[in-house]
């Protein structure tokens, strides 16, 4: 099959999107920002439901959420205090999962010349992700506690629509589920209403290509790993 030229632009967005872990302190248009996420809300969603709310950070606001929630990280009397409000990820680890999270991890420290034993290094890398990796935008996502599982996977299909419509402008991203340990001081800092439950945050901006960290490429299975043709 010979594609047009928006079909492989569409493969090549698709193709190139990774998770960004450095940002330049380059400011996004506002424009730019409503226009990812106008076209993004056309994700699917069940019955129309349309279960996405979120709040759109920049300048002070940003800050001050980024502050709060590295004084409590930073802290560990204070971490060991804020959980998850939900399980991200399985409670028990069983292959291929435990072993495809470890090797993305230990391929990010090596880029950064962290070693096993470099635990406060490590620790100071994941706080990376409440300063949202420098990015001059953070988005938080939430969701109404009513709304069931159904509705969360429509929400993941928003969430990659936004990621996509970004990268097809330039810009990068940075999905982080890390933000719901804290989902406690991001209820007080944005004065989230009771029913609203966060899903995940997520850095945007303009990659700094200069950073290490931004050359990782994490692996995907073959198609035969996990695809089954059924005639």
């Amino acid at each position: 099959m010979i594609l047009s030229p928006v079909q492989q632009c569409v493969d090549e967005v698709i193709a190139s999107r990774r998770s960004v872990r450095a940002f330049l302190p380059k400011a996004v248009d506002v424009d730019d920002i409503r226009k990812i996420l106008e076209i993004s809300a056309r994700a699917p969603s069940g019955s129309n439901t349309q279960p996405w709310k979120v709040y759109v950070l920049t300048g002070e606001k940003l800050k001050r959420l980024s502050a709060a929630i590295l004084n409590a990280h930073n802290d560990t009397e204070q971490m060991q205090r804020h959980k998850e409000e939900y399980n991200y990820y399985p409670v028990n680890w069983i292959a291929p999962y435990l072993e495809r999270r470890r090797k993305i991890g230990w391929d990010l420290y090596a880029l950064l010349g962290l070693m096993r034993e470099n635990k406060q290094g490590m620790h100071a890398q994941h706080g990376r992700n409440y300063a949202f990796f420098d990015a001059p935008v953070g988005f938080i996502f939430t969701i109404d506690r009513v709304m069931e599982q159904g509705s969360w996977l429509d929400y993941g299909m928003f969430l990659q629509n936004i990621m996509l419509a970004a990268k097809a402008r330039g810009l990068d991203t940075c999905p982080q589920a890390a933000f719901t340990q804290y989902h406690k001081i991001i209820s007080e800092v944005l004065d989230l209403p009771e029913n609203e439950m966060l899903v995940c945050g997520m850095s945007l901006g303009y990659a700094d290509r200069t950073k290490i960290e931004n050359t990782l490429i994490t692996e995907r299975e073959n198609l035969e790993g996990f695809v089954c043709f059924v005639e």
